[in-house]
């Protein structure tokens, strides 16, 4: 269970009860509760070491997800599954990249239709941006409203992602929202790094008032127009969503800005000067009330996730903030984060020793962005060393994959017994994420091993993920990107060349997902990959190749060439 209320309710055991319950048994029937345990600990046991599947891959396993997902979608509302409704972005992610290589519209409609939904509801943050845990309904109206990192961070990469598929202008907004929202409440703006998360509520028994409204405060602080605008678009009236308080209204964007103009019929462009107005007259007024609580704790897991998503909004929106912060926290995490056994810890080393896989991969992920961004060759040096460690120290050589946590970490009884991530839940299954990456250090590396390993994990969780649906997307995204292979472009051009500058600055915005992307010196041919360290080219001029596995595209000079071979090499 994830949670149990302080008495029995809806259908869920009380926690006193069921503490009652336990030791009752633990008492009365003690010999039948060891029985069980072992049986649980030899399940446990025989599912993470079961031998791996000979059987090949094919599209087919993706195919068959993808059917489930779009199954489970709500048509009206956008979303996976009925109330309480969760962002599924790993399923967002994999829909995207299904919708890049198969060009099917019903794949794209159902991103679109979740992402603009969840952006115009309360779930999303109207007046200070970023997103809440979930919805409590089915149309993303009244949220839980504590607000995590771990959310936020894959809502962040699939709103900018989406962006470039679309070039929907909404999608931008919300995604530089997000940011803002994160500069201005989740993040130490001196050292680096992102807090934790914002609590839902300032005392016992409150219920989100912090970011709720009732009609007579928002008249309290606007004008008669602003508020005859601001009501009809957030649907602020006397009875509002909030059951414990009928008064308090959710703020969701219920008409958009050219509806509020017909309804008042003003011309659309002073409607939302108006909105605008109000929101920034509200969000001023908002900040003198009592705020939620930020736990600063500083996570290596959840920070990797943001550093990745803050540099991939680099890429897109070229602002150079966003990757200084970024690698501020980078180095804050590889700083204080650090062990003696070249391993991350889960907070810093300074507060205890304890690491967990997710620590390792997320970082690892960073590292590789990080590279990706700057050409720093520590950073992927970084990767290497530090996804070497988590294969030693985290992985199961025999049969593949990792486990949750080392050895020596282990308790005792069923803890004893690892387990290895692989579903998505709430956050990306750390498994499928690692395969991602160990397939990525492969191809900047060119170490072969990292591509066996990441193989063997492939087949080793193949059985075991099929009964997860739209829980294991990450898994069938780094399955998809197996079977086909995205491009590594290659930019080949002396530091401070201007053309060089310019083609690598265009291959990272350019979007072609899990394309990977590094700028190398000509003059340091060692550090080429493979296939064009032996051309023999003298590379005279700064060039670019756009490659995968072991063919090349031929090589191009100019900005328009190269998007072009980027969203075209390889289709098949």
């Amino acid at each position: 269970g994830t949670y149990f209320p302080p008495e029995d309710r809806h259908g869920r055991i009380g926690f006193p009860r069921l503490l009652t319950l336990l030791s009752e048994a633990y008492r009365n029937e003690h010999g039948k509760i060891l029985e069980n345990a072992a049986q649980v600990q030899q399940a446990l046991h025989d599912r993470w070491t079961s031998e791996s599947s000979s059987e090949s891959f094919s599209d087919s396993m993706i195919d068959e997800v993808l059917e489930q997902i779009l199954a489970e979608l709500d048509t009206k509302y956008g979303g996976f599954g009925g109330a309480p409704k969760f962002p599924h972005s790993s399923s967002i992610e994999l829909l995207l990249a299904l919708f890049d290589s198969r060009s099917e519209s019903r794949i794209l409609d159902a991103v679109t239709l979740t992402l603009r939904t969840m952006a115009r509801g309360g779930v999303y943050d109207q007046l200070g941006g970023g997103f809440h845990r979930y919805s409590t309904d089915e149309r993303w109206i009244v949220p839980h409203f504590e607000k995590m990192l771990y959310d936020n961070a894959p809502l962040l990469m699939n709103y900018i992602h989406a962006y470039q598929a679309t070039g929907d202008e909404v999608f931008r907004t919300v995604s530089l929202d997000i940011i803002r929202y994160l500069d201005s409440t989740l993040s130490d703006r001196n050292n680096g790094g992102f807090y934790a998360s914002q609590d839902a509520d300032v005392a016992p028994g409150d219920d989100g008032s912090y970011y709720t409204w009732s009609l007579a405060q928002a008249n309290e602080i606007l004008d008669p127009l602003e508020m005859q605008a601001i009501q009809l678009h957030f649907d602020i009236y006397e009875q509002g969503e909030m059951h414990h308080d009928p008064a308090q209204n959710v703020l969701y964007a219920a008409k958009s800005s050219d509806e509020v103009a017909s309804l008042l019929h003003r011309p659309e462009h002073e409607v939302q000067h108006l909105l605008e107005s109000a929101k920034r007259k509200m969000q001023r007024a908002r900040e003198l009330r009592k705020t939620p609580m930020v736990d600063r704790t500083i996570y290596a897991n959840w920070n990797g996730m943001m550093i990745c998503s803050f540099l991939e909004a680099y890429k897109v929106f070229g602002q150079v903030a966003l990757l200084q912060f970024a690698l501020k926290t980078l180095n804050r995490i590889l700083i204080e984060h650090s062990n003696n056994n070249g391993i991350i810890t889960h907070r810093s080393s300074s507060l205890g020793p304890e690491c967990f896989l997710e620590d390792q991969i997320e970082i690892a992920n960073a590292l590789l962005a990080a590279f990706e961004t700057t050409s720093d060759s520590r950073y992927v040096a970084s990767a290497d060393s530090l996804m070497r460690q988590a294969i030693e120290q985290f992985g199961d050589r025999v049969h593949g994959g990792f486990f949750d946590i080392p050895e020596r970490q282990r308790a005792g009884g069923l803890l004893a017994v690892g387990t290895k991530p692989i579903q998505d839940s709430p956050v990306a299954g750390a498994n499928s994420t690692a395969i991602l990456v160990l397939n990525k250090l492969s191809t900047l590396t060119g170490k072969t091993f990292y591509t066996e390993f990441a193989d063997k994990s492939l087949r080793h969780f193949s059985a075991n993920v099929k009964s997860l649906g739209r829980f294991a997307s990450q898994f069938h995204l780094a399955l998809h990107e197996y079977l086909h292979p995205p491009p590594h472009v290659a930019i080949i051009a002396t530091r401070g060349s201007t053309e060089g500058e310019r083609l690598f600055a265009t291959a990272l915005r350019t979007y072609r997902p899990g394309k990977s992307v590094a700028n190398y010196d000509p003059e340091t041919r060692e550090s080429l990959p493979a296939i064009l360290k032996n051309s023999g080219k003298p590379y005279a001029r700064p060039v670019a190749y756009v490659c995968s596995q072991f063919s090349c595209a031929p090589p191009v000079y100019d900005d328009a060439a190269l998007m072009s071979t980027i969203q075209n090499f390889g289709r098949t």
